[in-house]
């Protein structure tokens, strides 16, 4: 693994366990705090930009991007099911 590689993974690693005190509070709870509108937006883009990163062969933002699609799509589906 190269540097950029080390870096990009790192960065990974932060962003996505971000997402995770969030999504775990949302699940216990049932009850998600975010904007309705904000959380559609981030689950497709989330997805999209998953999708591009599989095309173009970049594994780093393809994990990132799914696990943060999975995560908000957690979210989407507590604030759907639960409000």
């Amino acid at each position: 693994m190269d540097g950029a590689a080390a870096i990009g993974l790192l960065g990974m690693l932060l962003l996505v366990s971000s997402w995770v005190p969030q999504t775990w509070e949302t699940i216990r709870k049932r009850h998600c705090p975010m904007n309705l509108k904000f959380i559609i937006v981030y689950v497709a883009a989330s997805s999209l930009l998953t999708v591009y990163s599989y095309m173009i062969g970049d594994w780093i933002f393809f994990t990132l991007n799914f696990l943060a699609a999975f995560q908000s799509g957690v979210n989407l589906y507590v604030k759907l099911r639960y409000s």
